[in-house]
């Protein structure tokens, strides 16, 4: 094995491998305040999550197993998964998400509950994270443009939140807004989409208990990249259904006007189930190549409905083509 030295003998790292200036000063004066007993634990997370994006690191998150909502599929590898992303706040080749979102701060960090809601409130990340028991599930992830993955995600039902707010009679649907910050996100500068980018559910979707609202994945906090701090994940629809970088959830009596359906509502409905009966304008939906499984004589999957999630009942006599 050939190993490169440098001219004088003594082996140095590389320019990747060294922490920067910022993180080992902020380190020093962390540790300062530690002894001074003057850092509070979303002071502590800040910082962490800063040093540990530079160092290609995130914290854990303590999650049990629920085997019930979980996958056995193959989990797709940790670095294919914060590596091949969509996130157009950050640009939109797969990898621009990885590369760009260092910029994102995610403390502190506020999500607004209102509308028609009995209890309006504001919560920070601490308060979300400590809402209810966080759990592990292993949910497959499908994306409209024909890929999938399966990924262990950490957070718990939504309807944990919704019961707390105590929607009102005349909430139908929830809406959820995220951030859109020119400062720290480049992409919200183009116009590819009119932004902020905003999604939505009919209320029984959000309260069904797979809906998850995730604050980490495979044991640790949410890298920026996947939508920190605090995302959407509906197993059962196509991937840009569940949003990014929460700052707003919204209950409404009107269907809400999501990003997508209004950029592209001929192609993108307000609905997006997995189905394989019905093809987006430009290709087929009836198969998918899951993200690892990259040999080449590896064949596609088959398209499962509802992403093999048993979640019909939500949709009985409801004619899914054309409510796609």
């Amino acid at each position: 094995m050939l190993i490169k030295r440098s001219p004088n003998g003594i082996d140095l790292p590389f320019s990747s491998e060294i922490t920067s200036r910022e993180v080992y000063e902020s380190r020093r004066t962390f540790i300062r305040n530690i002894a001074a007993g003057s850092i509070a634990s979303g002071a502590l997370l800040e910082m962490l999550s800063r040093e540990a994006f530079a160092q290609g690191t995130t914290p854990k998150l303590a999650a049990k197993l629920n085997p019930a909502y979980s996958a056995m599929d193959k989990q797709t590898a940790q670095k294919d998964a914060t590596h091949y992303n969509n996130f157009y706040e950050f640009g939109t080749d797969k990898s621009d998400p990885a590369q760009n979102a260092g910029t994102l701060r995610t403390r502190p960090w506020t999500v607004q509950i209102e509308g028609e809601v009995k209890k309006p409130m504001t919560l920070d990340i601490d308060s979300l994270l400590k809402l209810a028991p966080l759990e592990e599930r292993v949910y497959r992830l499908r994306c409209v443009e024909g890929w999938s993955m399966v990924i262990p995600w950490v957070g718990y039902s939504l309807s944990e939140l919704i019961r707390k707010v105590e929607p009102t009679g005349n909430a139908k649907y929830v809406e959820f807004v995220t951030l859109a910050d020119r400062k720290q996100m480049p992409g919200v500068a183009t116009r590819v989409l009119d932004w902020p980018y905003v999604e939505g559910l009919r209320l029984d979707e959000a309260n069904h208990p797979l809906t998850l609202l995730t604050l980490g994945m495979y044991g640790e906090v949410l890298p920026n990249q996947n939508g920190a701090p605090v995302r959407l994940v509906v197993p059962w629809k196509y991937g840009f259904k569940s949003a990014k970088s929460i700052v707003k959830i919204r209950f409404t009596r009107e269907q809400p006007r999501t990003a997508w359906n209004k950029s592209a509502p001929d192609e993108y409905g307000f609905y997006s189930n997995v189905n394989p009966n019905v093809d987006h304008p430009r290709w087929s939906q009836a198969s998918e190549r899951r993200i690892g499984e990259d040999s080449f004589f590896t064949r596609k999957r088959k398209t499962l409905m509802f992403n093999g999630y048993d979640v019909g009942s939500l949709y009985s006599g409801l004619d899914l083509k054309k409510n796609f």
